[in-house]
């Protein structure tokens, strides 16, 4: 049988054959590898680095997994708190409701304070459980817990006393009086002052929804503080006699919408009231009123 395996090993080429024994040697020596080199590099292992198997090396291990543990426990600590400036972050760590923290941040934005427990839980309606888990973490100032006299106690639950608004006008309103305003900082104050001074006064309190930048919101605000008791002396133009360029000069018009107030006219006679505006395309109907008070409708 031998024999027969090595007649055909001569009818292999030269190459093949060099091929074949390379093989066997590659074959071989990954054998002799893999039994010796995990044992060497073990030892190796062991005399390039001896102090990673030294008992020292796990006395500094079991130190460093010693101060691991101390941290993570400290994480968990509360620390002392003024409770007047809980955030919405720290309240919903602490676990009060949305509700609660609300009553304290709305009670904050007045620059009030409460100055102990039992006022904390009056104004924010916490729980007795979550007051006597968290109160002895309360820190107020010295001169709330050291007070020289008698404080008086403030009952949350006492309404407010409402305070009558008195609105001044508008005409006369100074920078100051418009940034007393919620929602007015110098900027828009300036720029109230500005259009009124355009316009030579206001006719209307209206007029100030129209200065852009000005929400609904802060608008709402300045219709309680402001009213239009003097108005500029303003002469009525007749709407029916007018020309465009007239016109055009009327607060909240401009040129286009003049020519089609004459055009209007013009094709379908005098205008009797301000309702008639309303068919005219493009015409800016949400200041209709303020633009009649600047016209006359009679022949």
């Amino acid at each position: 049988m031998f024999s027969n395996y090595r007649k055909r090993f001569y009818y292999y080429s030269k190459s093949q054959k060099r091929g074949l024994f390379f093989l066997i040697l590659l074959v071989i020596s990954a054998q002799v590898f893999v039994y010796y080199y995990p044992r060497q590099s073990k030892e190796s292992v062991q005399e390039k680095y001896p102090t990673l198997f030294s008992e020292e090396y796990y006395a500094r291990v079991r130190i460093l997994d010693s101060i691991n543990a101390i941290s993570q426990s400290k994480r968990d600590t509360i620390y002392p708190f003024n409770p007047n400036f809980i955030t919405d972050y720290r309240g919903f760590i602490l676990g009060m409701s949305t509700e609660e923290i609300n009553r304290l941040l709305a009670f904050r934005k007045e620059n009030k304070y409460v100055n102990s427990a039992r006022e904390f839980q009056q104004l924010t309606k916490v729980s007795d459980e979550w007051l006597s888990k968290y109160s002895s973490y309360f820190k107020f100032p010295d001169w709330v817990t050291n007070p020289k006299g008698k404080r008086e106690y403030v009952d949350f639950n006492k309404p407010k006393e409402i305070v009558p608004i008195i609105p001044i006008c508008i005409n006369s309103a100074t920078l100051e009086d418009l940034q007393k305003v919620r929602g007015i900082g110098p900027y828009y104050a300036e720029k109230i002052i500005k259009e009124r001074d355009k316009y030579a006064g206001f006719v209307s309190v209206q007029q100030l929804k129209f200065i852009y930048g000005i929400s609904d919101e802060t608008f709402a605000e300045l219709s309680k503080y402001f009213i239009v008791e003097k108005a500029p002396t303003v002469i009525r133009l007749n709407v029916n006699e007018a020309t465009v360029n007239q016109l055009k000069e009327i607060p909240y018009m401009n040129y286009y919408i003049a020519r089609e107030v004459v055009k209007h006219r013009s094709m379908n006679g005098d205008f009797v009231n301000k309702d008639e505006f309303l068919q005219i395309e493009k015409f800016p109907i949400d200041k209709i009123d303020i633009i009649s008070l600047y016209l006359r409708f009679t022949n």
